[in-house]
Order: C-alpha cells, then structure tokens, then sequence
C-alpha cells in the first residue's frame, strides 16, 4: 500500500459507513452500534452521552430516548446534533453531523415492543435524568409495573419514550495511519448528492 495515497474513497459516505460499521460488529467485543450523542441547549451549552444507533439508510441514523430526558429536552429546543462512531479494534472513528427530527408514533411502538419485556418495564419506570431518593425507589416501581404489565399482557409505551433520526449533513471518517500520518475524509451534503474533500490529519 501507497502511504502516500488515501485508502478513503472519496464518494458514497452511505455506502462506506455502512462497510465499516460490518467490519465493527466483526471486531468489536461489545456494542459495535455504540455512539457519542452531542447536543446543545439553545444557549449553546453543550453535553455528551451514549447512545445506541438502532437503524441507519438513506433516510438518516435513528436512536431512542425518552424525550423528557435532558438529552430530549435538549433535542426537542435545538434539534440539531453530532454522531461519534469509535471503533478501537479498527483504529477507526466517524463523526456525523446534522438535524434531528421525531420518528413517528408507529415507529417508535414497533422498536419500544421490540425490546426484551424488562427492559420496556424499565424504560416506562423511570424518570430518566431527574433526581431519584434512593435506588429502591426505581426498583419498587420496576417491579410494581412489571407485575401489572404481567397481568395486562403488554407494556404500554410511554408518550415520551420515542426516537430521533439525525439527517446526516457532514460526515467525516478518520483512519489510523502509521506515525500519526492519519486518513480523513470529510463529505458534505450538497443537495442530492456529496461533496468531498481531504483533511489533514
């Protein structure tokens, strides 16, 4: 291999996100779909967590959340977001960028029924990012809804437990090069299709 060329090729951000993100689920020991989600308050403070991407194509990159959240509340004043993809086995990351819109009602019952039936029980008991006396407290209203859910048959999902789909407008891939001689390639949207362009490293 030429170190003096790029090994990124320099169309289809999709199409190449979507072959490494195989090769990450290959190498990866754990959470292969894992990703860092940035958002900001309107006021532009700042704030990072992770998340896990659930579905990705044409149409953007879909996660879940409840929405009451901080990150959902973040989202639902500024929806507009970055994506980080760090994959250690690969020496490999991505970062994505763009605005976020809802998934709608119907989307959000089919993954939320998707799930193992604890871990709907546990999304629909918890107040998530607000204050909690003491963790027995989440526990016992696990276990007293998991006890109704039981009798009823199913776990309602909850109004604000829903997903956003960012709709990539930049993506830049960075790859491991020996002697900190990195590869990265930055794609933005123009239009219908991709512009791209060499960084240095």
């Amino acid at each position: 291999m030429d170190a003096d060329k790029s090994v990124l090729p320099d169309s289809d951000p999709l199409g190449l996100f979507a072959a490494w993100f195989a090769e990450a689920r290959e190498s990866e020991p754990n959470d292969a779909n894992a990703m860092s989600l940035a958002t900001a308050t309107p006021d532009g403070a700042p704030s990072v967590r992770m998340v896990l991407l659930k579905e990705f194509g044409e149409r953007g990159f879909t996660f879940y959340t409840n929405a009451q959240s901080r990150k959902g509340g973040e989202i639902l004043a500024n929806p507009r977001a970055a994506l980080l993809f760090h994959w250690k086995s690969l020496r490999r990351q991505i970062r994505i960028e763009g605005p976020l819109s809802e998934v709608s009602p119907e989307q959000a019952d089919d993954y939320f029924h998707s799930r193992a039936f604890v871990s709907q029980v546990g999304s629909a008991a918890s107040d998530q990012s607000r204050p909690l006396d003491d963790r027995r407290t989440y526990i016992e209203r696990v276990e007293a809804l998991e006890d109704a859910c039981k009798a009823a048959g199913e776990v309602p999902r909850p109004p604000y437990w829903t997903g956003f789909t960012l709709d990539p407008q930049a993506i830049e891939f960075w790859l491991d090069r020996p002697n900190r001689l990195h590869d990265r390639r930055r794609f933005t949207r123009v239009g219908e299709s991709w512009a791209s362009t060499l960084l240095y490293p």
